[in-house]
């Protein structure tokens, strides 16, 4: 005779697109690295390299798209340009620094602009 389980288990919510659901989660997925979303306000190294150039220092006023730094990896130049306009509140790197990816080269006190304002 086969034994059954009558112990109840316990159900865990997953929400996926604002619909709830009764799962079972595996350890696996229950100890994953959590997502969070990033910080526009900091340029993190996309890859590892070698800071070649820095062109801004702190406290300077930025645009959208002007250049911060070039990262040398495997003899490619890579421009880091930022995303947003403000002022450059700090610079973490120096010119030879080698960083690995995930560094954050610089943080911007990010400036919104009256245009931006009204879309």
């Amino acid at each position: 005779m086969k034994k059954s389980k009558s112990k109840l288990q316990k159900y865990d919510k997953l929400i996926i697109d604002d619909t709830e659901y009764k799962t079972l989660l595996t350890k696996k997925f229950i100890n994953r690295k959590k997502w969070v979303s990033s910080d526009p306000s900091l340029i993190v190294a996309f890859i590892p390299g070698v800071v070649r150039k820095i062109f801004v220092s702190e406290g300077d006023k930025v645009e959208e798209g002007d250049k911060i730094i070039i990262l040398e990896a495997m003899k490619m130049k890579n421009i880091i340009k930022t995303e947003y306009s403000g002022i450059v509140k700090s610079i973490n790197v120096s010119e030879g620094q080698s960083i690995p990816k995930g560094y954050v080269i610089a943080e911007i006190d990010i400036q919104i602009n009256e245009k931006e304002k009204k879309e």
